[in-house]
Formats: C-alpha cells, sequence, structure tokens
C-alpha cells in the first residue's frame, strides 16, 4: 500500500501530492462542482466528432480540473489514447474520434469527473517494466512502491538460486517485478483476498507467458504462522507494501476504491505490519534482508518493531520526494 492518502496517477511519478488534492476535494463545494462537470461534459462531448483530438483533450483536462483530478491533463490524454486504441505519443497524430469512440471518450471522461480511478477505467496500471491488470477489488500499485523493489533488487544481486517472498501482494506488483528483472530468483508472492488473488494470479500468468520466470502464488494469510512454514529459514528477502491507513484516517476520493482490507491498518495503522514481521523474521535465512512499506508516521514506531535480538542494520528509506516511506532490516 502506497500514501493512499494522494489521488493517484501513476501514469507520472509525480510523488505525494494528497495534501492539495485533499484541500481541493473536500466538503460539498468539490461534490457540487463535480456534478456540474459531469452535466457539462455530455453537452460538450457531443460535440466531439467534429472536434479535433486535441482540441477534445484540452477541453476534457481542463473539466477533470475543475472536478479537481490532480494530473487532469494527462489523465485526458491517456482516456482519449484508450477510447482510441492508440498509443498517447500518437494521439497528434489521429484526425479526430469515431461516433463510437467520442461516446466512448465522454462515458471515461465522466467517470474520471466523479474520480473513479483512471487505473480502473483502462483496467490496468504501470509499475516499473510491466503493465498489470486491475480493477475492483485489488489494490492500485503506486510509484512509491517501486522504489522497494529498485532496493530488493540490490539486496540481491550476486545471490545464486536466490528465494523471495511478496507479502500482501495484491496485484503482484513487487513479486512480478522482482522475477522480471531478476530471472534467477524464485519469488513466491503471498496475498488472502479472493479477489486479489484472481488479480494476482491473472497477471502472474501473463507474465510467465511472456517468459518471465514464473511466480508461485499463496492464498493465505501472511500473518499466520502456518504460510510458506516450508521455506523457514530459506528466504534471502522478503518485501511488503501491508495496509498501514491507520482507522479515521482522512483519504483522497480515489482511494475509496481500493478494497479496505488493503487500506486499514488499525488504530494506530500497524496492526497487519506487526504480523509480517514476524512472518519475515520466520522466513529469512540469517543475513536475509526484510524491507517493508509504511506512512511517514510511522517511521520511528515501525523501526522500534524490529526487536534488536534478531535484526541489525535497520534503517529507513526515503521515497524520490524524500519522506521516509520504507523501514529496512538485516536478519541476524
Amino acid at each position: 500500500m502506497n500514501d493512499i492518502q494522494a489521488g493517484v496517477t501513476p501514469a507520472i511519478p509525480q510523488k505525494m501530492a494528497h495534501e492539495a488534492a485533499e484541500e481541493r476535494n473536500t466538503g460539498s463545494m468539490a461534490d457540487s462542482r463535480n456534478q456540474a462537470a459531469t452535466g457539462r461534459h455530455r453537452a460538450v462531448a457531443e460535440e466531439n466528432t467534429g472536434l479535433s483530438v486535441r482540441r477534445a483533450v484540452a477541453i476534457a483536462g481542463a473539466q477533470l480540473s475543475e472536478a479537481g483530478v490532480p494530473s487532469a491533463r494527462v489523465d485526458a490524454e491517456l482516456l482519449a489514447s484508450f477510447a482510441l486504441q492508440v498509443p498517447r505519443a500518437q494521439l497528434g497524430l489521429v484526425s479526430g474520434f469515431t461516433d463510437e469512440q467520442a461516446d466512448r471518450f465522454e462515458e471515461l471522461i465522466a467517470e474520471r469527473v466523479n474520480r473513479v480511478p483512471l487505473q480502473h477505467l483502462t483496467g490496468e496500471a504501470a509499475f516499473r517494466y510491466l503493465s498489470l491488470a486491475v480493477g475492483p477489488g485489488v489494490f492500485i500499485p503506486r510509484p512509491e512502491t517501486e522504489y522497494l523493489v529498485e532496493w530488493g533488487l540490490e539486496k540481491l544481486r550476486g545471490v545464486e538460486s536466490a528465494v523471495a517472498v511478496d507479502l500482501c501482494a495484491g496485484s503482484g506488483a513487487i513479486a512480478l517485478s522482482l522475477a522480471h528483472e531478476m530471472s534467477n530468483v524464485n519469488v513466491h508472492a503471498v496475498e488472502q483476498d479472493e479477489l486479489a488473488v484472481a488479480w494476482l494470479q491473472r497477471n502472474a500468468k501473463e507474465q510467465a507467458g511472456k517468459g518471465d520466470h514464473p511466480v508461485d502464488v499463496y492464498a493465505e494469510d501472511a500473518t499466520s504462522s502456518e504460510t510458506l512454514a516450508e521455506s523457514n529459514g530459506a528466504v534471502d528477502l522478503v518485501l511488503s507494501n501491508p495496509p498501514y491507513i491507520p482507522l479515521g484516517s482522512s483519504v483522497a476520493h480515489e482511494v475509496h476504491h481500493d478494497p479496505a482490507h488493503a487500506l486499514w491498518g488499525g488504530v494506530d495503522g500497524l496492526d497487519v505490519v506487526r504480523g509480517v514481521i514476524v512472518t519475515a523474521s520466520r522466513l529469512l535465512k540469517p543475513g536475509g534482508w526484510f524491507g517493508f512499506e509504511h506512512g511517514e508516521q510511522h517511521t520511528f514506531a515501525a523501526a522500534e518493531l524490529l526487536d534488536a535480538q534478531e535484526w541489525t542494520s535497520v534503517d529507513h528509506l526515503d521515497d524520490l520526494t524524500g519522506r521516509p516511506r520504507f523501514t529496512i532490516g538485516q536478519r541476524r
């Protein structure tokens, strides 16, 4: 789970814009603005077949901006690309929309005005070098988590026949990236929720079909003492992006489309984190590495959860905006 207090537009690596997004999108004024934008959109969209793609995208971008959507112009371009079924870079080469494409673009923009996540509209989320299938029932991977994968890959370099585990795997972003970028790693992905497991299996099958080393999927509880018990003390790397939002926290509109089980981490946000730490400690071999994501407010609390008798080299890593986002440690 990433900083889900952000309005999410993973198409560009713009980190942690959640404060501005929330200020723009709270209260009845935001709701009224969204309703007005939706109504105006229909009238304008009827003219799309007579507009150039560039002009239609500009109008749509303005509507999304008025509705408080972060990166409105980028989203408009991506949705036009999706409606036209052409790469975004080639939008300028398309003369206009057909009637069917104009109707589809209208529907997509109206949904985005109502803050349906861009990834739910296109059915895919970009993560590092992968395009993952996503939709209702699975957490949308955020760009911040990419740095955790980068750190994990560095720890595995030079390790022969390495074993890695992704706990709370969701769509499989972490696990599948490891398998995609390092062919000598055997990766296990653990996810308990039935709907999320379906998305994970779909993505795992897709990447294996493209030639990546297959990822083993386990429909199990990441905090259970029985999960992957056969691998106790044999794992080189454990990574996790568990649910860590404290109950009662304010989140952006798009976040409400993510499944609750992937968001909320109890009163202090660390309920699942505590269980994941126990599992990681059990699985790792001496010298193995563990890294997990958390909210920036958890920096010191997360480090304190790694018992000095079991862990060494405990530290935190910042995301690309300089905010503390991950805690790491090495098993003694």
